[in-house]
């Protein structure tokens, strides 16, 4: 299997697992607007209705009899800078936008008021039914809020806002210990080999894992070798303590892990896969169990500050959460 090592690493902002959440709607009427983030895909059931009529999957406002147009407002759970955002109108064909347009802006409120200043980001865009849009942002300011516009109302199933999360380090106590590669700080899965049933974002999220889903789980392998992820880490730092959680893997989870390290300068090259063959052993072999959490203190290696993260799973199997605990290092340490 050949792998390839993109030019961004992106993540969905717009989940709530990161603390992403829908705090308005001007209309909600056939479908609430808390469906708009869902990380399921959106489904369409012929024969589904609910008091107001069919029920459909996302957001979708009534028919407007008066003027204006409808929107609905995104927080996200922590700052981010976009690259591109997926609108989303699967399954909605004759009560789809024509058009929508998206706003973003910097606020500390949970819905910003009226003197809110907010600043367009994608302007007016044509829309069609049962479709996914990809619509670029030109801009690497961090921002708070998204608001979407839709002209003159009608029903999205989905919004994905691709960026990457980018925290206040200056804030950050250095000798505070935190979880390094944690997605909310802005850690980043870079690449594995192969995520057949889950991906590997999956094991940097909040909280334990809520099913054997909501992990990193490779196929089986027939062959020599084993299965592996790359992290960057939110920021460089000394790893300490490393706990590997493989909860509600039973029969599949893998039987040894190991993890290696590096301290790398600027973006991942295309020889990153080859590079970290070399990389050096931040934790040597371990057995693994079942569904529980493994934790690891007096195996880890002390190999100074560290950018990157290898996890080796052997030979194959599911993951549900890795922690990587240390402090964060000087910039240029």
């Amino acid at each position: 299997m050949t792998q390839k090592i993109s030019e961004k690493h992106l993540i969905n902002l717009a989940q709530p697992r990161l603390g992403a959440r829908v705090v308005f709607a001007t209309d909600d009427f056939f479908a609430p607007k808390e469906r708009l983030i869902l990380p399921t895909e959106p489904v369409f059931i012929a024969d589904k209705f609910d008091d107001n009529g069919k029920w459909m999957d996302g957001w979708e406002s009534r028919r407007k009899r008066t003027a204006g147009h409808d929107h609905c407002i995104l927080r996200f759970g922590q700052r981010g800078v976009i690259d591109h955002i997926d609108l989303d109108t699967s399954h909605f064909t004759g009560n789809y936008p024509p058009q929508a347009s998206i706003d973003a802006c910097v606020s500390d409120q949970e819905h910003p008021d009226d003197v809110t200043h907010w600043e367009n980001i994608v302007a007016m865009t044509p829309l069609t039914g049962d479709s996914h849009h990809f619509l670029p942002v030109d801009s690497a300011r961090a921002w708070t809020h998204l608001r979407l516009n839709i002209f003159p109302d009608g029903g999205i199933a989905r919004m994905r806002v691709f960026g990457e999360i980018v925290t206040d380090w200056a804030a950050q106590d250095p000798d505070a210990v935190i979880d390094l590669a944690a997605l909310e700080y802005g850690g980043i899965p870079i690449i594995a080999n192969d995520e057949h049933f889950g991906k590997l974002e999956n094991i940097l999220a909040p909280g334990r894992g809520r099913n054997m889903g909501d992990g990193w789980e490779t196929r089986r392998r027939r062959e020599a070798g084993h299965d592996w992820g790359i992290i960057r880490l939110a920021h460089p730092g000394v790893i300490a303590e490393i706990l590997v959680d493989t909860a509600f893997f039973k029969g599949n989870y893998p039987d040894r892990c190991s993890l290696q390290a590096a301290k790398l300068d600027g973006a991942e090259g295309p020889d990153l896969v080859a590079q970290s063959k070399t990389w050096e052993i931040l934790l040597p072999e371990q057995k693994l169990e079942m569904d529980r959490e493994h934790i690891f203190r007096d195996a880890v290696r002390n190999l100074g500050p560290v950018s990157h993260v290898k996890l080796n799973i052997i030979p194959d199997g599911g993951v549900s959460r890795l922690r990587l605990f240390g402090k964060i290092t000087p910039q240029g340490a």
